[in-house]
This record gives C-alpha cells, structure tokens and sequence, in this order.
C-alpha cells in the first residue's frame, strides 16, 4: 500500500470529504483543508485548480448543504 502523500497533521486537521486523490491534493496545496473555507469561494474559481473537476464540486457542494452551507455566489 502507498504511503500517504499528506502530512500526519493534514489528516488530522481536514475535514475535506473523499473526492479523489487528484482533487484532494489540488486542494491541499493551494491551502484549501477545511469544507468551512470553501464558503468564501465560487464553484468556477475552485474549477480553475488543476486537479479539481465537476465530481469534486458535486461532492463539496453536497457536504456543504449537509452542514447548511453553500458556495459564495
């Protein structure tokens, strides 16, 4: 099994929801751990990160209507 490419204190500190390898280190790079920050970003700039598609999207958008949240507008 690979190692994980994310810190110890990345796992411990994220409450990012399972979207993928890709997408999740597109966010972590770009400083994006936590599913509260992407209150303060649209759905088009989060697509402008390489690594972050449509799914990725979908599923933030989800989790953030689970906590009764949303993308900025």
């Amino acid at each position: 099994m690979e190692p994980s490419k994310l810190s110890p204190d990345h796992e411990k500190t994220s409450d990012l929801p399972h979207i993928g390898k890709p997408a999740t280190r597109a966010l972590t790079a770009a400083g994006y751990v936590q599913l509260e920050q992407f209150t303060k970003l649209t759905e088009s700039e989060l697509l402008k990160l390489h690594g972050a598609g449509p799914k990725a999207i979908r599923i933030i958008r989800e989790a953030l209507a689970a906590k009764g949240q949303s993308f900025a507008e």
